[in-house]
């Protein structure tokens, strides 16, 4: 036994021991997070067990706190233990715990077999039952205490050069008590059963000395140790990387509000799937003719697709059918994901409101249609069985709608981005969350009201608007469709403020006739307009909720290009005057004279803005960076610097490739402040700069006599 590694633990927030125990479990669960080199892990079973007792021994030291009086466990130790046994083992495939039937799967009833093969070993190897105890040199023998036991698979990821890899299975040993967890590797003998192999066996261990804690990674037996550089990289790291990461985890008080990726499907399934897709489809990067960086949209849209394959592919295992789903994407976009998704066999379609240049590279098995979406009856798709809402923006709230009102087997899938509501921006409602975490509450609030079971999971995607919400199956038979429409018109309506009807009264109950117009028509909402007494034709024209405007098919050039001139040398100008308003300092001219000349000043753009007129700011506010922007498009006058304090300066023709890299803003504020004077060293921009400002009065534009060059 050997310490590869030991970290000191400071614990201001009085998280430990029960902070330890989560970061265990991220290892445990999400390997990945820490070695990238992994795609993820499947905890496929779990039980408790004792060691068995050693037939001598000296004494013994925990690692943990003490055992009660008579063996009993203090309650502080059984609420650790209760943390540290917290995920469950029911729920979707893919996710942790769950015992899913998979290529190489090891059914649970298999896990006993297997403890109790071990367990009957360790009678013969006490190095290995005190390794597992936490025990050392001149221990003594404790009290038998309940452990935990979990069954993993750990999926190994796929690339080019290792297309498929073998997961490696791993059974795990808690012992919250002593404040351990031990991992023992698993390997197939003769006869093809399971058993634990003592290379590559290592402990991550939780102890506390003088008041102070520490976490330590031990390997068992350092000569059999064989890394792999996947699933067991060199002990360096173990002792290393793997502890730092465990000690912040421990002490991090901030809990995510999100679920860990791929929860709901398979990840290894999905993990041979995405990188036999970025193989195939990895040549769209080179011959990509947008403006968009390619590389961030093809391989985001290569794995939003393998996520729906697979979670369709483990619906139609589910429900016993073969035949592949159909999809209608809402807001396609540049189409790759409908490409994508039909080139693998699945019927459908893609609707945006503009047409892209890289549609035309697809070919015809790529259904791609230009118009615009409007939520009203004539955008209905009763023959779809999935609607899509890729970066969907105001279809976003709709889509859980359309796919309600199109017919009761319609399925959604929405990834989230800007955030709308059903008619314009969403508004805040509460200070205590994320913008994000709130929107996705209340998509998910969307979909539960339209009748869906609403769940979320986390997409591994260049992207940080990751969370997808699937809605897969109803709340209700489809005799109750009527009034779950009911429901979902009070709803929509309530986000505007609409009232329910005269005098606040919920409306009056649909007709025999409006019943009948509903059961031929999939989404039942015909219903409520029928009530109403409008026509069939009337119906199909009217939005069910006014106000919806659909983008624009022309994207409007928002970089303040488009801006008149006047307007731009007008707020140039001002702010030159702004930052010629400092005090005089001596410079030095081209001819080696000295001379006072105004250098100007250093200000914040919150400084600048506050010079500017209400109807200025208004109208740069509509354009993108607003003020910003204005001053980077005029980079021959002003020059924008960012640090950690943040100046953006007058430009003076010095290190340009340097100053173009440091223009990003960092955390800081950005200021303003005029150059240096003009010398030989300087580049001729610079002097134009310079002239354009000392006759500035001068100059019917008053931008002196060079105008904006």
């Amino acid at each position: 036994m050997a310490e590869v590694g030991r970290t000191a633990v400071c614990d201001p927030g009085a998280l430990l021991p029960g902070g330890f125990w989560e970061a265990v479990g991220v290892w445990l669960e999400r390997p990945q997070v820490a070695n990238k080199r992994l795609c993820g892990a499947r905890l496929e079973a779990r039980r408790s067990a004792v060691l068995p007792r050693a037939e001598a021994g000296g004494p013994r030291t925990s690692a943990g706190p003490q055992l009660g009086t008579a063996g009993r466990v203090p309650e502080e130790s059984r609420g650790r233990r209760a943390a540290a046994t917290a995920p469950l083992l029911a729920g979707a495939p893919g996710q942790p715990g769950k015992a899913g039937v998979e290529e190489g799967d090891v059914p649970a009833s298999e896990l006993d077999s297997l403890w109790s093969d071990f367990s009957r070993s360790l009678c013969g190897n006490r190095e290995m039952l005190a390794f597992l105890a936490g025990s050392r040199a001149g221990s003594r023998p404790e009290a038998q205490h309940e452990l935990d036991v979990v069954l993993r698979t750990v999926i190994l990821k796929s690339s080019p050069h290792r297309p498929l890899l073998a997961p490696t299975r791993e059974m795990v040993v808690q012992d919250v008590l002593n404040g351990t967890v031990t991992f023992l590797p698993l390997e197939d003998d003769d006869e093809g059963n399971l058993k634990v192999k003592m290379s590559n066996v290592y402990q991550i261990q939780l102890s506390r000395c003088r008041e102070e804690w520490f976490i330590s990674v031990l390997i068992f037996c350092p000569e059999r140790w064989h890394p792999d550089g996947i699933a067991y990289p060199k002990l360096t790291w173990l002792g290393e990387e793997l502890l730092t990461k465990l000690a912040r985890w421990s002490v991090e008080s901030g809990k995510s509000g999100f679920k860990s990726t791929l929860s709901l499907i398979s990840v290894l399934k999905y993990s041979r799937a995405y990188w036999a897709l970025k193989e195939k489809y990895k040549d769209m990067v080179k011959v990509w003719p947008e403006v968009t960086d390619p590389e961030k949209f093809v391989y985001e849209d290569v794995a939003i697709a393998t996520y729906l394959l697979i979670l369709w592919e483990e619906e139609r295992a589910e429900r016993g059918v073969t035949a592949k789903q159909s999809f209608v994407d809402l807001g396609c976009g540049n189409g790759l994901l409908v490409h994508i998704l039909s080139s693998e066999g699945h019927p459908g379609r893609g609707i945006d409101i503009r047409r892209r240049k890289i549609w035309d590279m697809y070919g015809p098995q790529t259904r791609l249609e230009e118009g615009a979406i409007t939520p009203n009856d004539k955008t209905l798709f009763p023959d779809v069985d999935w609607l899509i809402g890729n970066h969907s923006d105001e279809l976003t709230p709709w889509i859980p709608v359309i796919a309600a009102r199109s017919s009761y087997n319609c399925r959604f899938f929405v990834l989230p981005c800007c955030f709308f509501d059903f008619v314009g921006k969403y508004q805040r409602r509460q200070s205590g969350k994320t913008q994000y975490r709130e929107y996705l509450d209340f998509i998910t609030e969307v979909g539960s009201t339209c009748g869906f079971h609403v769940e979320e999971d986390c997409l591994r995607i260049p992207s940080t608007k990751r969370v997808c919400l699937v809605g897969k199956s109803r709340t209700y038979p489809p005799s109750r469709e009527l009034s779950l429409d009911e429901q979902r018109t009070q709803y929509i309506n309530s986000r505007r403020g609409c009232p329910l009807g005269p005098a606040g009264r919920e409306p009056a109950p649909a007709s025999p006739q409006a019943a009948a117009s509903s059961a031929h028509h999939p989404g039942g909402h015909g219903a409520l307009h029928g009530a109403a007494g409008h026509t069939p034709e009337a119906r199909a024209s009217e939005l069910w909720l006014p106000g919806f405007q659909p983008r624009e098919k022309a994207q409007r050039t928002r970089n303040c290009a488009a801006l008149p001139r006047d307007f731009v040398d007008q707020v140039v100008l001002q702010v030159a005057h702004l930052l010629l308003g400092g005090k005089q300092l001596t410079g030095s001219s081209p001819s080696g004279t000295l001379k006072t000349w105004n250098r100007g000043e250093s200000l914040s753009l919150a400084e600048v803005a506050s010079e500017l007129d209400r109807e200025t700011l208004q109208r740069l506010k509509r354009e993108c960076g607003g003020l910003q922007t204005l001053l980077r498009n005029n980079h021959q006058v002003f020059e924008g610097k960012a640090f950690w304090t943040g100046e953006f300066t007058f430009a003076t023709g010095e290190n340009r490739s340097h100053q173009r890299k440091s223009n990003r803003k960092q955390n800081g504020n950005w200021s303003l402040k005029l150059s240096k004077p003009v010398s030989a060293g300087f580049s001729c921009i610079t002097l134009t700069v310079v002239l354009c400002l000392h006759s500035a009065a001068h100059s019917p534009t008053g931008l002196g006599s060079c105008g904006r060059h």
